[in-house]
């Protein structure tokens, strides 16, 4: 969800049919009121939540030349959907939208409807709420398993993980808390300290220092210029190794993660996207070493960035203003390059958020890209905010979220 200040629209006229009798001086306030009431209630019940499931669609390419070698082909698909949790659902943040479409009872079976008609075979949801009471359950009567990580402090949602049962198996698990990099903060001042006093501290002078650091995060946490504070926004990550259950059974990572939505916090979102990308290379190189083998790697999320900006130059490590110094920062994790599937094949989305006052592409699909992996088909996405479904901003009838799915299908081939 991308907040900020909010648009009215025009309020847009509505046929009714002609009242029975018409408004004079002898009508009572109190009729009059019950009246206009009444045909309210009406207008709002022809609301009709039908939620859109997009398509797949096969990515055009010229065909490639036939393989010298026997190779064995295990396909996957791979949506990324923030869903909008219900705590951030409010008519004073979407004024726009028509008050049914806000609703949990409706919105949440809307969301479900729209993830249980994509059949993705992995599903990373952002700004998961009511996970353990409703998503967790319903998606396992669908046939999907899950994992799930709550943002930290007093925040309700979280990042998941869903993944088809009968396509794959959860065979490692991390968790990322983007709060731990205040941790390294204090460490490099700790480091710091001994290197002035230039003498190697003792069990007691640490833990004095410690408590000092930890003293000044108490009485600065209000001050957003203090690392400490400002690297403290309860964001988070979740990263996991799946075994396939095609022919070879095929080893892939999938990672999902909510990036800081604050455009004029720039340098806490990158800080975020570098540890990230230190924590999948670490991850990555533990996966190897652990089942012998090479894995695939794909990094989905909402990623509050737009093209261009300095996370997105960042993550999209194989271009090359941004691959060297990507390359360098992790070559002792070992070395990982990413690139946006939609970048690479057909161009980003014009939107993957849309509401009256903001719209743009905040959602991305990376992935490490080799001979072995290959992009076949994107989920559709509307060409313009003039499209039917999405004009006047979202969630709409249409769409339950603020954001729209993206997803692709790879192909993974194993040399026999």
């Amino acid at each position: 969800m991308m907040l900020k200040k909010s648009i009215l629209l025009p309020s847009q006229s509505l046929e009714l049919p002609l009242p029975l009798f018409s408004f004079t001086s002898q009508t009572t306030p109190l009729l009059s009121s019950r009246i206009m009431s009444s045909l309210s209630a009406s207008a709002s019940a022809k609301t009709t939540i039908t939620p859109k499931v997009p398509k797949f669609v096969p990515i055009q390419e010229t065909p490639s030349p036939t393989q010298s070698h026997p190779h064995a082909i295990s396909t996957f698909s791979l949506v990324s959907y923030n869903i909008l949790a219900q705590a951030y659902v409010k008519s004073s943040y979407f004024p726009h939208s028509p008050s049914p479409c806000l609703r949990w009872k409706a919105r949440s079976q809307a969301v479900l409807t729209v993830l249980k008609n994509l059949g993705a075979d992995f599903l990373c949801l952002q700004e998961v709420d009511e996970y353990e009471s409703f998503y967790k359950v319903n998606m396992e009567r669908n046939g999907y398993s899950s994992i799930y990580i709550q943002r930290s402090g007093q925040k309700r949602d979280g990042c998941g993980i869903f993944f088809k049962n009968d396509r794959a198996e959860l065979i490692l698990q991390e968790n990322i808390d983007y709060n731990d990099l205040v941790k390294s903060i204090q460490n490099e001042n700790l480091l710091i300290n001994n290197e002035q006093n230039g003498e190697k501290a003792t069990e007691n002078e640490d833990a004095e220092v410690k408590d000092s650091t930890l003293k000044g995060t108490s009485q600065d946490r209000g001050d957003p210029n203090d690392p400490r504070v400002r690297l403290k926004r309860d964001c988070v990550g979740i990263m996991a190794a799946f075994r396939l259950k095609h022919s070879h059974n095929p080893i892939v990572i999938v990672a999902n993660t909510h990036i800081y939505w604050d455009p004029a916090w720039a340098d806490v979102k990158l800080a975020q996207a570098k540890y990230l990308v230190s924590r999948l290379a670490q991850f990555k190189a533990l996966v190897s070493k652990k089942f012998n083998c090479a894995s695939s790697l794909f990094l989905a999320g909402d990623f509050n960035s737009i093209p261009g900006d300095k996370v997105y130059q960042y993550l999209s490590s194989c271009n090359e203003s941004s691959s060297s110094e990507t390359m360098q920062e992790d070559h002792e994790n070992g070395p990982i390059r990413l690139c946006s599937v939609y970048n690479i094949t057909k161009g980003e989305p014009k939107f993957t958020n849309c509401t009256p006052d903001f719209t743009n592409t905040l959602d991305y699909i990376f992935f490490c890209p080799s001979d072995s992996i290959k992009p076949v088909s994107l989920l559709e996405l509307p060409e313009s905010e003039d499209s039917c479904d999405v004009v006047g901003g979202l969630p709409n009838s249409s769409h339950p979220s603020d954001h729209l799915p993206i997803g692709a299908e790879f192909e993974i081939s194993t040399q026999v």
